[in-house]
């Protein structure tokens, strides 16, 4: 039997099926969507629960001249196999694939390369003023979900939109989730419209009931309506949207398409801003997803035939750096009672979930809004209290003003936990942490720390949260090289490095997620009869300034390597500190992320690509020992070129 999807490739081709066939589509999309991400773990349960959503806007609309606005990005997969994509699909997230959100690279029809929340509305509205301004007739449309949709930035935009009038279309997907549970007052407002009976027309009810009654004159009917309007703001779905000057639609089921298309074809000639309420279930036509769509959000590769998740081949269980955090937390928090932690709706992510479950008092997931979970974390602290930030290194930037004015310039108390520091792997450059270092240590009162390995991040988490101070601990999204975990607690002194290895020929002198690499390149380059050095850094902000001036006087070549953009990272620092000291910075080689976004792929891959793996850390330094006036740089395909 023929698939309707062979016949597919672009919107135009869709617009040919007539509205009965678009069911089978719709089953037939998502069971290569599936079929794939079983393979390239991806985000399958918010892609499976806007198959319908994402047909019916293609068939209503024209994406080559309108435009569409994914608000995240992460649910664009049905998107992408109409766009001209289908037959990369199965590359998705992969290495020199399609990448797992909208890529302005890849097509056309994403005018955005997006991964962070809140911004389609925004971005939807200037492109409407631009439309204004040029004279361009065309529908613009922003894909919003439910946790996005209380996002700060979505606020803003929404503000603003209703005031401007300008002609623009917020579809509101509304599965009760972003990531994990949706939460906040506004979730609760959403859920109070999905199951609020509808409502007639109370005006026009109470227009009838005044022609019954005696004349009483017009103050008496005025008042009688005000009371009726009174009544129907209390109880119209989406009055909130109504009185922001959207025109409101819905709730409606969207996963019909009759009904969606229906509606959506009666919107697009509407003026002014719109907003289209949306009701879909996550992990649709899969039944694991629909039962556990938290975990399927962003699974591994599972079996298709039921969904279980596969475990990695070997016989150790590897434990991730953000496993030992949560744990970790959870431990320091038994016997502190003034530890509190914080999400931006990433419970999951963070590894914070045991922590909500056990002390669900002293915890607090915000939602989507980072500028308030660090403004939160300034009053609980201000407070006496102890907040732990967990967050995304690359969602941090999104707070960047309340960690300067809400906590370091008030000398407050908290502990920033990055998460997904450095390469992230196959979610790409959105999502990509390799900027923290440098938006953070030009900041006054704050320690950036990075451990080398699981215990060390289980002291500096204790060190943090006993000092006085502001504190940022970074750490990669992979498995920590620990041979044992839970040994006792280390004490160390702020700002001090740690030798872990000694040498003659010069100095390997690393950052976090890069000692135990360095360690190895170590090994390398004795094998070549050079013996060097290996310092874990530990801190980049304070630095240990005696350790370095002791390198520095006694070694022809410090190389400082790093998982972290090189502009304004520790090796700026380094070199920073040295050329201060009247030292020869000359004898600082810097080796780390070049000044560009990075592609999605395996993080090891990407490493390695960069020449940031023991064997090209081994090669950078040998190498540049055996040239004078050595420049290190990158060519644009990320490969180490050393040119004299």
């Amino acid at each position: 039997m023929s698939k309707l999807l062979d016949c597919i490739e672009y919107p135009e081709d869709l617009k040919k099926l007539k509205l009965e066939d678009l069911p089978k589509l719709a089953t037939e999309i998502r069971e290569l969507i599936v079929d794939v991400v079983s393979k390239n773990p991806g985000h399958l349960s918010s892609n499976l629960g806007v198959v319908e959503l994402t047909i019916a806007l293609h068939y209503c609309f024209d994406f080559k001249k309108d435009k569409i606005v994914w608000d995240v990005g992460h649910q664009a997969y049905v998107h992408k196999i109409l766009t001209g994509r289908k037959s990369k699909f199965s590359t998705l997230r992969q290495y020199k694939g399609l990448s797992g959100f909208p890529d302005k690279n890849e097509s056309a029809y994403d005018p955005f390369t997006c991964g962070h929340s809140g911004n389609a509305i925004s971005a939807a509205l200037g492109m409407a003023c631009a439309d204004t301004i040029l004279g361009e007739k065309r529908s613009v449309v922003a894909v919003v979900g439910d946790g996005a949709i209380g996002a700060g930035m979505s606020l803003e935009a929404l503000n603003h939109a209703g005031d401007l009038k300008k002609n623009v279309l917020v579809i509101l997907n509304d599965n009760e989730m972003s990531i994990s549970n949706t939460v906040g007052a506004f979730s609760k407002y959403l859920n109070k419209i999905r199951t609020a009976p509808l409502f007639a027309d109370l005006k026009k009810e109470a227009r009838s009931l005044l022609n019954l009654l005696p004349v009483f004159g017009k103050p008496v009917e005025k008042t009688l309506e005000h009371i009726v309007e009174l009544m129907k703001r209390g109880a119209t779905p989406g009055q909130i949207f109504v009185d922001l000057g959207f025109n409101y639609f819905g709730p409606i089921d969207g996963h019909d398409f009759r009904i969606l298309i229906e509606t959506l074809n009666d919107m697009k000639h509407l003026a002014g801003p719109v907003l289209l309420h949306v009701i879909t279930e996550k992990g649709r036509g899969f039944e694991p997803a629909c039962q556990n769509p938290t975990q399927y959000h962003s699974a591994g590769a599972f079996e298709m035939c039921n969904g279980k998740i596969k475990q990695p081949s070997g016989d150790v269980k590897k434990i991730s750096y953000t496993k030992v955090f949560g744990d970790t937390l959870e431990e320091l928090a038994k016997t502190n009672p003034l530890i509190v932690g914080i999400t931006a709706a990433m419970p999951d992510g963070t590894g914070v979930v045991s922590f909500g479950k056990k002390f669900p008092e002293r915890f607090y997931d915000v939602g989507i809004c980072e500028q308030h979970a660090v403004g939160l974390a300034n009053g609980l602290s201000a407070a006496g209290l102890k907040p732990v930030v967990a967050i995304y290194s690359t969602f941090l930037q999104r707070a960047y003003d309340q960690v300067f004015h809400d906590v370091c310039l008030q000398k407050n108390k908290v502990v920033f936990a990055l998460d997904r520091a450095g390469i992230v792997g196959n979610d790409g450059p959105t999502h990509n942490g390799v900027f923290d270092i440098a938006y953070l240590r030009n900041l006054p009162e704050i320690v950036l720390m990075a451990p080398k390995d699981g215990n060390e991040f289980r002291s500096m988490l204790k060190i943090a949260l006993d000092s006085d101070r502001t504190v940022a601990i970074r750490y990669p999204k992979e498995d920590i090289p620990d041979e044992k975990l839970n040994l006792p607690y280390k004490t160390f002194e702020i700002g001090k490095a740690e030798v872990m290895r000694q040498g003659t020929d010069g100095a390997l002198l690393a950052y976090g997620a890069m000692v135990y690499r360095c360690v190895q390149a170590a090994e390398k380059l004795s094998e070549r009869g050079l013996e060097v050095t290996v310092v874990n850094a530990r801190f980049a902000k304070p630095l240990d300034r005696e350790l370095i001036l002791e390198l520095v006087r006694n070694y022809k070549l410090i190389l400082t390597v790093e998982d972290h953009a090189l502009m304004g990272g520790f090796g700026s620092a380094v070199l920073e500190f040295v050329s201060d000291a009247r030292e020869d910075a000359g004898k600082i080689v810097r080796m780390g992320i070049p000044d560009r976004f990075v592609e999605h792929g395996p993080r090891n891959l990407i490493l390695k690509n960069m020449g940031l793996d023991a064997e090209g850390i081994a090669d950078t330094f040998a190498a540049t020992l055996g040239f004078k006036n050595i420049h290190n740089s990158f060519t644009k395909t990320g490969k180490r070129r050393l040119t004299v």
